[in-house]
């Protein structure tokens, strides 16, 4: 059994350079989904925007008993998109270096949009897997939460254990993970280097405020979102639907990107250096 409760978070990797598509789609040479190695027990996908121009971030976490895929990508299709196969051999890899005699899977989401949703059904007649809906519902009676949006939830994977935050705002169902064992919080599309739409100001407002409250108390590595839509130019992003990003920054943010959030919310801005606050109620 592995011991994932450590004094302080397990710090891992960002040392790589994310693949940003290709100046022509249909001649991208590399593979459909990017895998990066966070950790020896994490690890981080993006799906390639020549395949789909969203290019969204998912990630695999490692328990002792069950691993956690959070989010299956933009695009359904397994012969465009094989996120099945590519998490079955992450799977047995890390089973190869950790035999268990089962070992079971949970996939879930950071909220119920499209574009993190498509690939639920490849791992539908998936032996050992639960596959949360995307409803609110589903997401509050499958993680237990108590007086949604209030209050948190946890997922223990087998000695790993995450916190859980309602983060709605963006969208209804969305919620944020903090994994104990890296200080990774997961923010889906409520804070990454892009344009962080707002549908419910209130909501997404009220969602910052639990979320910097959390960090006083919580040790936090890194804030990885979903996307990257900014260029390395302050202010300045690439617009939708662009499938080649030669300029992209990097993909993790701080706390004080968290702050900067809520400060921009405050005086209702868009534009905050490393992201845009776009305003759609």
């Amino acid at each position: 059994m592995i011991d994932f409760r450590t004094a302080a978070p397990v710090t891992g990797s960002l040392d790589v350079q994310w693949h940003a598509g290709w100046p022509s789609p249909k001649h991208d040479p590399l593979p459909e989904i990017q895998v990066h190695a966070y950790s020896e027990h994490t690890v981080i996908l993006r799906q390639n925007k020549s395949v789909h121009f969203e290019a969204p971030f998912l990630f695999l976490l490692f328990g002792n008993e069950r691993a956690l895929l959070l989010d299956t990508g933009a695009t359904a299709d397994p012969a465009h998109f094989p996120l099945r196969a590519t998490v079955d051999a992450l799977i047995d890899g890390w089973l190869d270096r950790n035999p268990r005699a089962e070992y079971g899977l949970v996939v879930a989401h950071t909220h119920g949009h499209g574009d993190h949703i498509a690939g639920d059904a490849q791992f539908a007649d998936r032996p050992r897997t639960e596959v949360v809906g995307p409803s609110l519902k589903e997401v509050t009676d499958f993680f237990g939460f108590k007086g949604w949006p209030e209050g948190q939830g946890e997922l223990d994977l087998g000695g790993r254990v995450l916190d859980l935050l309602p983060g709605p705002g963006h969208q209804e169902a969305a919620v944020v993970f903090h994994d104990r064992h890296t200080g990774l919080l997961l923010t889906g599309d409520s804070l990454y280097p892009g344009r962080l739409y707002v549908q419910d100001t209130a909501a997404f407002t009220a969602t910052v405020d639990r979320l910097l409250a959390f960090c006083e108390t919580t040790p936090v590595t890194h804030i990885l979102g979903c996307h990257i839509e900014m260029t390395t130019t302050a202010d300045v992003d690439y617009p939708r639907g662009t499938t080649y990003q030669p300029d992209e920054p990097p993909l993790q943010l701080t706390t004080a990107h968290l702050r900067g959030l809520r400060s921009a919310l405050a005086v209702h801005d868009g534009p905050c250096r490393d992201f845009i606050v776009v305003y759609q109620e």
